[in-house]
Parts: C-alpha cells; structure tokens; sequence
C-alpha cells in the first residue's frame, strides 16, 4: 500500500474519483457531504433539510502503514553486520589505541562484554555514590585491594563505566608484574591499564582521565583471610603527590564482597619464590581441587563512592611537603576504612 497521508479535512481532493476542476465544484454552506456527492450536479431535492457543519461527520484518513518492526531478525541482522565490521576493523588495523596502548573500541564491545555478566549476575555488584564522581576532568579515586585476585580492579572499572551517566572509562594502575605476565600484559594494555608510576598517573589526570589506584598494592590483596577488611599501609603517600601536581580532586571508594572469594588461609611462599610471585595463595578449594578451585565464590558485593577531596586549593609546592601528603593520605585512608566497618554492619550476608 502507498504511504499514507493526512488529507486536510476541507479539501476536496480526498474526495471522488475524477480529477482536473471539471468534475467538481464547491460544497454549499450547511450542505452535507453525503448528499453532494449522491446528487452530482443537480440541485437538491426538495424536502432534504442541511445538516449542520457541527454535525459532519470528519473524513478518517487512511490507515497509516504499519512502521517496519526493528526487532526479530532485523535486529539480529544488524549485530552480525556490526560484528562484521568490527572484524574487519580488527584485521586491516583500522582502530586507534592511545599511547598507552588503550583501545577504546575492544574494551567497550568485548571486554566490557565479558565482564557484564560477572558483575550484574555472579557478584551483584550494589554501586553507592556514582554521583561523587565528576561528569567531566580528570580525578583520582582511590580503592582498597583484596580477593587474591585482582578482580576487584575489573569490577571497580565495570561500575563506573555502566553506572556512570557519561559512561567514563577507569584508569587503573597496575603493577609491573601485570605487565610481565604474556597476554595479560596485553589485554590490560587494550583495557587501558598502565604502570602505576607517578609520571603515567600524572599525565593522565591532566589530559581529563578518571584514573584508579589502590595503594595497599600485593599487601591488601595477599592478606590472610583473618585479616580481611583492615586496611594495609598505603605506601608513602605518592598518589596524594599526584593528584595535588594534577589539580584533580581524590574520590575514596570502599569495595565490600572481594575478601571473601578466595579465603586466604595459607601462604606457600617458597613455591612463590620460585615462580616469582609475591605470594602464593592456599584456599579452601586451591590448589586441592585443582582448576576447579580457581573459581571464585559468588559473594554480594557493594562499591562505595565516597565525597571527593578536593586538591586544586593547594599551591604547586604544596606537592613536595611531607606532612601535607601525609595527613590527605591518613584523611583517605580513615574515610576508605570507616565506609568499609558500615557496610559491614548494613550487610545481611557474605552471599546475599
């Protein structure tokens, strides 16, 4: 059927089959349409009374034609073109990285993909506070580390690219071992990861970055599982350092859930030494169920965003006073640590 159109209701070309103003001519007052169009040319006849123009029953225009339905398979067609192309992308190299080796386009429909379903599925990830974290500009926040594994550091990037109302992308820095490791040094490259060095920091911060560490480094993240949620010592204070020499304020943020996936009740440090580990966890589950013990339990978790501090108050050598970076440091680490004992409390299981 021909697209349909809305005839105004006063023209008489929506009306009779003839065309060209031979066959037509105009309607009288109070005249109704019916009657016009039975008697033709001829007067009216007697006895016939008008109906009043209020009473004109409106012409209904044609049905409009039914729009094109965009799900089912049109749907389906065009994430596979969409893949097509990403491919081709993919093997001609026609996609851009940044210096550091992110790769924007990877991270958003692949890795991000990957992540998605661990996240909202297997730990439930609760975000609090998204807010806290600025819309635009560079700003650092700062995170406690825990779980053996780093996956708090993926599930931390996670919520603030789905949560965030500008989907920004994290930062993290990372330690050298990550980039030592073959095809993990790759894909934290391609997830925009880099070495957490005060220099890369800083230049990342003042090109507009969110940018993410967690200073207790292998301290928090090979605790003993007895020690769970008691912050390390976060080093001598150089993400302070940073943030002031950037002008960007510090975000605090409190990760709730990742102590617990892999309890940490041993540490076979001779075997570490010899494989060039910082530690070498013994679980509950590894290394006795082999493979299978790798998998993390499923334990709920919540991240915090807490009230930024701000930095850009400071003069430029405020960056070289000792004192200064030492109390911003204890403020953050006090603020990460006091979020840490009240979700806590406000949590009604490690499972749920």
């Amino acid at each position: 059927m021909a697209d349909a159109k809305v005839i105004p209701f006063d023209d008489d070309r929506s009306r009779g089959g003839a065309k060209g103003p031979s066959r037509r001519r105009s309607r009288r007052p109070g005249e109704p349409v019916a009657v016009r169009e039975a008697r033709g040319p001829a007067e009216r006849p007697a006895g016939v009374q008008p109906v009043p123009a209020a009473a004109e029953p409106p012409l209904a225009p044609e049905p409009a034609q039914a729009p094109a339905q965009t799900g089912g398979g049109g749907g389906w067609e065009r994430r596979i073109a969409g893949g097509l192309q990403f491919l081709r992308r993919r093997i001609t190299g026609d996609y851009d990285v940044d210096e550091f080796g992110y790769d924007k386009e990877l991270t958003d429909q692949v890795l991000m993909s990957l992540l998605r379903p661990v996240y909202e599925k297997y730990f439930r990830v609760e975000v609090k506070g998204i807010e806290n974290i600025p819309a635009d500009g560079g700003a650092l926040i700062v995170a406690n580390h825990s779980g053996t594994l780093p996956l708090d550091g993926l599930m931390l990037q996670v919520a603030v690219h789905d949560n965030h109302p500008h989907q920004r992308h994290l930062r993290l820095l990372a330690a050298d071992l990550v980039f030592m490791l073959p095809v993990v040094n790759e894909l934290a490259r391609k997830a925009g990861h880099t070495l957490a060095c005060a220099e890369d920091a800083q230049r990342l911060l003042e090109g507009g970055e969110l940018v993410g560490v967690m200073p207790e480094g292998f301290k928090g993240i090979g605790k003993p599982f007895s020690e769970r949620y008691k912050l390390q010592r976060f080093g001598r204070g150089g993400f302070v350092s940073t943030a002031l020499r950037a002008g960007t304020p510090i975000i605090p943020c409190s990760i709730v859930g990742a102590e617990e996936i892999y309890p940490m009740i041993g540490n076979a440090k001779t075997l570490a030494r010899v494989l060039g580990f910082p530690y070498f966890p013994i679980t509950p589950t590894f290394p006795w169920l082999g493979p299978l013990g790798a998998v993390p339990l499923p334990t709920k978790w919540t991240i915090q965003f807490g009230e930024p501090i701000p930095t850009d108050g400071y003069p430029p050598e405020a960056a070289e006073d000792p004192m200064l970076m030492f109390n911003l440091t204890d403020q953050v680490r006090e603020q990460i640590q006091h979020t840490l004992y009240k979700l806590l409390v406000q949590r009604r299981s490690v499972f749920f």
